[in-house]
């Protein structure tokens, strides 16, 4: 197939180059437009990941749990953290952060793995990452259900529910739009250079433990003290002030409370740092803008180079 006809009428013409806001423009019609089709592929895609084992979508419950069970059992134990109520504070920052990792990946594959398609049928392919985004909002659903689960049930952690509870849908719309972004760049320059796959699946293992998952920020019995030691100032704030780990300390915050040491203490609107997460939601809607830029301008070449 020539890559003319695949491209939108737009990209047709070799004398003329859409502009940034008709790109833009251009790709919220097409976004619009394919509602229904977004919502049949979303639901394709979450019925996809269940229909190779034998408990199908009954491992989106049961996956949480069990590497509950493993991280605390080797924290805990093994490593002799005793850090009060460990389960609530390892899945408070665990859930959005594989929900991070697990989008991330599957925007790698996003647009290569449909070339069939794009090659066969004319649709908008900027749908296929929103696809991805999309499903990752159904996992995450069930992995913070597991969460309330273990908090109402297991004695004792009842008393880290509140009202900040309410701020989590905010705290996950900022990571929805920062995901989109990053989705955006990873599944169109995917296309052209495979290996950004498997440097994404590098620096996200880093990235498990240099985010404040297993550990925090705090002085006390977190690493705040040690990593200003060994990064300096400057590599410790970018460390502890890069998007990832606001957004999973501002999780913690709402659904663990404030650590204090090896115990915790219930958490205020203040503590959320607002100024850090509206830092963090500016570059995710500039990542997003830009991400969509990119997409559209390399999309005509995509069904050419599949």
């Amino acid at each position: 197939m020539q890559i003319a006809s695949d491209a939108p009428a737009t990209f047709r013409s070799s004398a003329r180059r859409p502009g940034t806001l008709e790109l833009l423009s251009t790709a919220f019609r097409e976004v619009m437009s394919r509602r229904r089709l977004i919502r049949y592929l979303v639901g394709a895609e979450i019925k996809k990941k269940g229909t190779d084992t034998v408990l199908g979508n009954v491992w989106w419950i049961l996956d949480p749990l069990m590497s509950l069970m493993v991280y605390v059992f080797v924290m805990t134990i093994v490593f002799a953290r005793k850090q009060e109520d460990f389960a609530v504070f390892l899945l408070a920052a665990m859930i959005p952060f594989k929900w991070f990792t697990q989008t991330l990946s599957d925007s790698v594959s996003a647009v290569v793995s449909q070339g069939q398609l794009i090659k066969q049928i004319q649709f908008p392919k900027i749908v296929l990452p929103i696809v991805v985004n999309g499903a990752g909002l159904v996992n995450l659903a069930f992995g913070f259900g597991v969460l309330f689960a273990v908090v109402l049930l297991w004695p004792g952690f009842a008393d880290h529910l509140s009202y900040m509870i309410l701020f989590v849908p905010l705290i996950a719309v900022i990571q929805f739009v920062l995901m989109l972004g990053l989705s955006m760049f990873v599944a169109a320059l995917t296309v052209f250079y495979r290996d950004i796959g498997i440097i994404i699946g590098h620096v996200l293992r880093l990235l498990f433990y240099v985010a404040p998952i297993l550990w925090t920020f705090e002085s006390a019995t977190g690493r705040g003290d040690l990593l200003r030691q060994e990064l300096g100032e400057v590599g410790f704030s970018l460390l502890r002030y890069n998007p990832v780990a606001v957004l999973l300390e501002a999780y913690r915050t709402c659904i663990y409370g404030v650590t204090k040491g090896e115990s915790w203490a219930p958490a205020s609107p203040a503590d959320l740092g607002w100024e850090s997460l509206a830092i963090v939601l500016l570059i995710s809607v500039v990542l997003l803008v830009l991400g969509t830029i990119v997409f559209k301008r390399l999309e005509p070449a995509f069904a050419k180079v599949l």
